[in-house]
């Protein structure tokens, strides 16, 4: 092999764009560290988290965190339900806006729920404004070749 061949090969085996597998790591498969420590643990689930929960009692700060963080994990996304005014137009969107910024002042969601809210009303009004600008723009040249 020349020196140009391997200089070329090396840090890419494969071409740009394809891997060596190309359907990925298969689903489920663990790898060697993972089984491992499943091996050595193995059946020593009860014995530990009793150990945790003692510790946790004992005043231990560490095991007292690592216990509810099992027992309170961090809050997940929920489904919001309050009734926003339908949007028909994009003169609509100003009561949607002001119905998020109502339910979060009367703490129906949280801030930042409301924040998520009002970046999809964006993403809305945007749309609103592509298919608008659109519309006009195949109008114009419409009117270009028939005028």
């Amino acid at each position: 092999m020349t020196a140009k061949a391997a200089q070329q090969s090396r840090g890419r085996p494969f071409p740009k764009g394809r891997s060596g597998n190309p359907q990925g790591r298969p689903k489920g498969s663990l790898n060697q560290t993972t089984r491992a420590a499943q091996v050595i643990l193995d059946g020593e689930g009860e014995a530990l988290t009793r150990k945790a929960v003692e510790l946790a009692q004992a005043g231990n700060v560490v095991a007292l965190r690592l216990c509810l963080e099992r027992l309170l994990p961090p809050r997940k996304d929920r489904p919001i339900t309050f009734p926003l005014p339908p949007i028909k137009e994009v003169e609509d969107l100003p009561k949607v806006l002001g119905a998020v910024l109502q339910a979060v002042a009367q703490g129906e969601i949280t801030p930042s729920e409301g924040q998520i809210l009002t970046q999809m009303i964006e993403a809305y009004r945007k749309a609103f404004e592509v298919t608008d600008h659109e519309a006009r723009l195949m109008a114009l040249e419409k009117e270009r070749r028939h005028g």
